[in-house]
């Protein structure tokens, strides 16, 4: 099977490498709320710990589906696989609702300090470029 679709651009796998990298840190970040001991809560941001412990189940459902179908949709574009875009779409989905959460509804002080910002930028900036890459890699013929 020597076509189109074995013979992809490098920035696709380029892109793909990055997505997966990111996602990998979603995940870590996802895991370290989720399994953090008291004696690592204490040594969080201020305001952080009160954010993470007041969250409700349903934001952090959004973000658990966040960060794992977007783990899962960055295997699937290295495999090639046709369910990276629903897959994509899923993860922005939940980035969306995880942030309807922290912009609208939590009441807890964000500290707008540079990073913090960056990050909430970049989240569903590079949601958006993955499931625009997955789209047109799917359109092209390059996933099965």
């Amino acid at each position: 099977m020597n076509d189109l679709r074995d013979k992809l651009p490098k920035w696709f796998w380029a892109i793909a490498i990055i997505g997966l990298i990111w996602n990998i840190m979603g995940v870590m970040a996802y895991l370290a709320q989720v399994f953090a001991t008291p004696e690592m809560i204490e040594t969080w941001p201020d305001g952080q710990a009160e954010m993470v412990e007041n969250r409700p189940a349903w934001a952090t459902a959004a973000f658990a589906i966040a960060v794992w179908s977007g783990f899962i949709a960055s295997i699937a574009l290295l495999m090639k696989r046709r369910i990276a875009y629903t897959l994509f779409l899923v993860s922005l989905i939940g980035i969306v609702i995880q942030y309807f959460y922290e912009l609208f509804l939590m009441e807890t002080e964000w500290s707008y300090e540079a990073n913090p910002v960056v990050i909430m930028i970049l989240i569903p900036l590079l949601g958006i470029i993955m499931l625009m890459v997955s789209k047109k890699a799917k359109a092209n013929g390059w996933l099965r």
